[in-house]
């Protein structure tokens, strides 16, 4: 069963990040152009980028209105240079051994409790929770959405660039809009949006915290969101917290990311 824990003090990092806290756009001469939001979208997928593999393991609660605390733990891997992602879950122990494989651009779930694999799309709840794949996997954005320009404002004590971005024809992501607010200085992404292609919100996600690890392969710093709060805005009252405890980026075996290799964990 899953165990219970104290609430989370994790929403006393968000203090500065909300809604009440925007100013007005300033003037649209400090708009971008395209090509500098396009340049800017490169810049954050290339920070989030390993040239080699990714390791992380990620502490997530999920928080669902009038039910138990749900916590989960789970080993998140990455070899962003062919496109290859994991999630095996590890505890609690009655999901052990689930999985999501992205294999060709493909996702798929594995459930140790039946032995069957099966395709899911982008819009997939991992493990149940408010969280998506990309909340885990290596940022695309440039490649998957085309942005436009909405202002420069100031979300807390923090400058940021705010764009709208569209995502481009025939390309699978699990929300066609998404604003984000982007940190002038750092290049960070302080909040996010996912909205449907009506323009309803589906998400409100902040990342209140970034770390860096400098990658061997890179030849550089990759960056990585330390915490990542989501909120439901469609169930109101359900939320999923995340807290990557650990990131390694030495290179991961070979077979790892197979179907038989995930399995394998589960026997």
């Amino acid at each position: 069963m899953p165990r219970r824990t104290r609430p989370t003090t994790l929403m006393l990092a968000l203090a500065l990040l909300t809604p009440a806290a925007f100013a007005a756009p300033a003037a649209a001469a400090e708009a971008l152009t395209p090509e500098q939001m396009v340049d800017l979208l490169k810049v954050v997928d290339d920070r989030q980028r390993n040239s080699g593999d990714y390791k992380s393991l990620a502490y997530i609660e999920q928080r669902e209105k009038d039910k138990e605390l749900m916590v989960y733990e789970a080993v998140v891997y990455r070899r962003d240079a062919d496109d290859r992602f994991m999630i095996l879950f590890t505890r609690p122990k009655a999901e052990a051994g689930k999985g999501y494989l992205r294999i060709d651009k493909n996702l798929f779930i594995y459930d140790p409790t039946v032995g069957k694999w099966e395709r899911r799309t982008e819009r997939e709840r991992i493990g149940g929770t408010d969280s998506r794949r990309t909340d885990f996997d290596e940022s695309r954005l440039a490649e998957e959405y085309d942005p436009t320009y909405v202002g420069r404002e100031t979300l807390g004590k923090f400058a940021v660039h705010h764009l709208k971005l569209t995502a481009k024809k025939d390309v699978d992501v699990a929300y066609p809009v998404l604003e984000l607010w982007i940190d002038v200085e750092t290049q960070n992404i302080l909040k996010a949006q996912d909205r449907a292609l009506s323009g309803k919100l589906m998400r409100t996600v902040y990342y209140p915290k970034w770390i860096k690890v400098f990658s061997e392969s890179k030849g550089a710093e990759v960056y990585v969101p330390k915490e990542i709060h989501i909120y439901d805005e469609v169930e109101k009252g359900n939320q999923t917290h995340v807290v990557i405890r650990s990131v390694d980026l030495k290179s991961l075996p070979a077979n790892i990311f197979t179907k038989a290799w995930l399995e394998s964990q589960s026997r």
